[in-house]
C-alpha cells in the first residue's frame, strides 16, 4: 500500500472511532462548563421524600461510595437561635452517617458569631480535601468571600439556609420559602389578636438582622398579610423599629417602643429567641397570659413552652430533619459529580445583588399553636414530650394532650 493511501486509511479508522465514541456516550450531560454528569443510576430522591426517619438518605449509600473529598459545614452561631444545635448539627450529623458517610468523610463546625472563625474554619476544611461547602454565614460578604475562594478551589458550595447574596453564580441554595414563613408569622399574628379578643390592636412589628436576607424575606412576607389591616384602619401600626437577631437587644427595643407606646397591645417577633426576650419585658410588666400576642419561628424548646404559657400565639416550625437531608442529599450528588434530580432541586431563587437565579431545594414550613404541637414537632420527633413538658408546663401539656 503506498504512503498516500496508508494515510487515508488512519483517517477514516479515526473518524469511525470517533463517531463509536460519541454515540456511546449520547445521554451524558454535556452542558459546557458543568463537572456534574447524570447517570441513569441516579437515585430517585425528591423533597417529599425527606420523612424524620430519615429512611431516604439510605437511598444514597452507592452516591456516598462514589463521592470524593470531605463535606464540610460551616454553621455561624449559638445565641441568634438554638436551631444551630438542637436541630442543625444533629441532623446533619444523621442524614450524612445514614447515607453512610464515615465521622472523617464530613466535617460540622459552628462560627460562634465570629467571621474570622468562621473563615478559618472555612480554609481549614478545603486544606484538608473538601470537595463540597455548605455555608450558613454570619452575613452575606463574609459568606461570599468564602465561597468565592472555595469555588476557585474547585469545590462545589450550597448556601445553607441564608441565601449569600452576591455569592458565586454556579452555587445552590437549600432552606424554606421564607416569603412564606413571614406570612404564616403575620397570618398566626391577626388570627392570634382574634382569638385573645384583642381590642383595638396597636402591633409593633419588629425583625431581624437588616443584613441578613431571610430577615428581609421574613419581613416581606407578614407585612405583605398586615399591610391591608393598617390600611383600612382594624389595626394601627405604632412602630417598626430596626432589626436585630440579638435577644437582648430585642429586649431593650421592645421595652423603649413599650414605654414610648403604652397603649400597645401586640407584636410580631420574627424568631423565638427575640420573642423570648419580648415576653421577659412583658412579665415585668405583669402582662396577663393571652391578651398580648406575640409570634415566633423555630418551634425552639422556649417558644414552645411560652405557646403553651399563652404568652406566644405561635411558631412557624421548619421541619429542620427535611432540610437538613436535603442538603445532605444535594452535597452527596455534587461529590459523586452527579446531577441532582429535579425533584430534589425544585425551584429558584434570585440573588438580587447578582441579578442571577441561585438553583434551589425548598423544603416546606407550618405554622405550630398548642392545638397542633403534639401532632407536629413532637409527632416528628423534634422534641420530646419529656423535654417540652419539663417543670412547670406539665400540667399545661396535660391539658393540650401532649404526654
Amino acid at each position: 500500500m503506498s504512503s498516500a493511501w496508508r494515510r487515508v486509511a488512519i483517517v477514516v479508522l479515526a473518524s469511525m472511532a470517533l463517531f463509536v465514541v460519541a454515540g456511546c456516550g449520547g445521554d451524558s450531560d454535556s452542558s459546557e462548563g458543568s463537572t456534574t454528569t447524570e447517570s441513569s443510576g441516579t437515585p430517585d430522591i425528591g423533597v417529599d421524600d425527606l420523612t424524620a426517619d430519615f429512611s431516604a438518605m439510605t437511598k444514597l449509600k452507592d452516591l456516598a461510595s462514589d463521592g470524593e473529598g470531605k463535606i464540610g459545614v460551616l454553621l455561624p452561631d449559638t445565641t441568634t437561635s438554638t436551631r444551630y444545635v438542637q436541630y442543625d448539627a444533629p441532623n446533619l450529623k444523621k442524614a450524612f452517617e445514614t447515607a453512610g458517610l464515615s465521622s472523617d468523610q464530613f466535617e460540622i463546625q459552628n462560627a460562634q458569631g465570629s467571621t474570622s472563625t468562621m473563615q478559618q474554619q472555612a480554609e481549614a476544611m478545603i486544606t484538608e480535601g473538601a470537595s463540597v461547602l455548605l455555608v450558613d454565614p454570619l452575613d452575606p460578604g463574609s459568606g461570599a468571600a468564602i465561597e468565592e475562594d472555595a469555588v476557585s478551589q474547585g469545590l462545589k458550595v450550597i448556601d445553607y439556609d441564608r441565601l449569600v447574596t452576591g455569592g458565586p453564580k454556579d452555587r445552590y441554595y437549600v432552606s424554606f420559602n421564607n416569603v412564606e414563613v413571614g406570612e404564616l408569622i403575620g397570618q398566626g399574628e391577626v388570627d392570634c389578636i382574634t382569638a385573645w379578643k384583642v381590642n383595638k390592636p396597636q402591633v409593633l412589628v419588629m425583625s431581624g438582622d437588616p443584613t441578613d436576607n431571610n430577615a428581609k424575606l421574613f419581613a416581606q412576607g407578614y407585612n405583605g398579610v398586615l399591610k391591608p389591616k393598617f390600611d383600612d384602619g382594624s389595626y394601627t401600626k405604632v412602630g417598626a423599629p430596626p432589626g436585630t437577631w440579638d435577644p437582648p437587644t430585642a429586649a431593650t427595643t421592645f421595652e423603649q417602643q413599650y414605654t414610648a407606646h403604652p397603649n400597645m397591645n401586640a407584636v410580631v417577633a420574627p424568631n423565638d429567641a427575640n420573642a423570648n426576650a419580648i415576653i421577659s419585658v412583658l412579665l415585668k410588666n405583669k402582662i396577663p397570659a393571652n391578651t398580648f400576642p406575640v409570634t415566633g419561628q423555630d418551634a425552639a424548646t422556649e417558644g414552645l413552652q411560652n405557646i403553651l404559657k399563652g404568652y406566644q400565639c405561635g411558631t412557624v416550625y421548619k421541619p429542620y430533619f427535611a432540610e437538613a437531608q436535603a442538603a445532605a442529599a444535594l452535597a452527596l450528588f455534587l461529590r459523586a459529580g452527579k446531577t441532582p434530580p429535579s425533584t430534589l432541586v425544585n425551584d429558584t431563587t434570585t440573588d438580587s445583588t447578582l441579578n442571577a437565579e441561585i438553583k434551589s431545594v425548598y423544603t416546606k414550613p407550618f405554622w405550630v399553636t398548642k392545638e397542633n404541637m403534639n401532632d407536629t414537632v413532637v409527632k416528628d420527633g423534634t422534641i420530646s414530650a419529656a423535654t417540652l413538658c419539663a417543670g412547670k408546663v406539665a400540667s399545661l401539656c396535660k391539658d393540650a394532650g401532649i404526654q
